[in-house]
């Protein structure tokens, strides 16, 4: 594995106190832990983002939270990537996850948006979609229409659900770890094959 290179872990979200602990921010989350394992600092930019930079597992990494909003995450990340040259398969985007329950976590790379906007803004402004995504689930709700699923992912978590999201963050913040220090297979074969309980 080619070493001292440049990553970058966007954690996807919404600006915005009333946004802070929605579904829709669980990247932020993912983002605001690994700054605090690592003790980075936030600071605004000129690319419309917050960022952090710092090493882990001995690698750069720049850790960006798109001040955007969701559907234009892609605007910052491509101007970030561009100034910090990062290449593609260097960046990992955090985000929420509809299609997986609550606390399944599962890493892909090269693959379609599904569906997310901020995914899809992303694929649409890098002009590729082979990077990695590190996907939470949030669930879906019962009765799926589109009014229903906008009211999901903005929407708070139980009291119930609150009790799993530190675990649910702190496991993600680990994974991001496993792709930068052992890389982005391994991540796969430890991650995805170990739903929780």
């Amino acid at each position: 594995m080619i070493r001292n290179k440049t990553y970058m872990i966007a954690g996807l979200g919404n600006p915005g106190q009333e946004y802070s602990q929605t579904r829709h921010n669980m990247g932020f989350l993912v983002a605001d832990e690994l700054a605090r394992r690592y003790s980075l600092s936030f600071s605004k930019s000129r690319f419309d983002a917050l960022t952090a930079r710092g090493r882990i597992a001995g690698d750069s990494v720049v850790l960006v939270k798109p001040m955007s909003y969701m559907n234009r995450s892609g605007f910052p990340v491509q101007k970030v990537s561009a100034y910090f040259n990062i290449d593609l398969p260097s960046i990992i985007v955090v985000h929420d996850e509809l299609d997986l329950k609550l606390g399944r976590i599962m890493i892909v790379k090269d693959r379609g948006h599904g569906g997310h906007n901020g995914i899809r803004s992303l694929i649409d402004l890098l002009g590729s979609r082979n990077f990695i995504r590190v996907r939470l689930g949030v669930g879906r709700p019962d009765h799926c229409g589109e009014k229903n699923v906008t009211s999901h992912v903005l929407g708070r978590f139980s009291n119930e659900e609150k009790a799993e999201i530190t675990n649910i963050v702190s496991k993600a913040a680990d994974a991001c770890e496993i792709i930068i220090s052992k890389g982005v297979q391994h991540a796969m074969n430890t991650i995805n094959t170990n739903p929780p309980s």
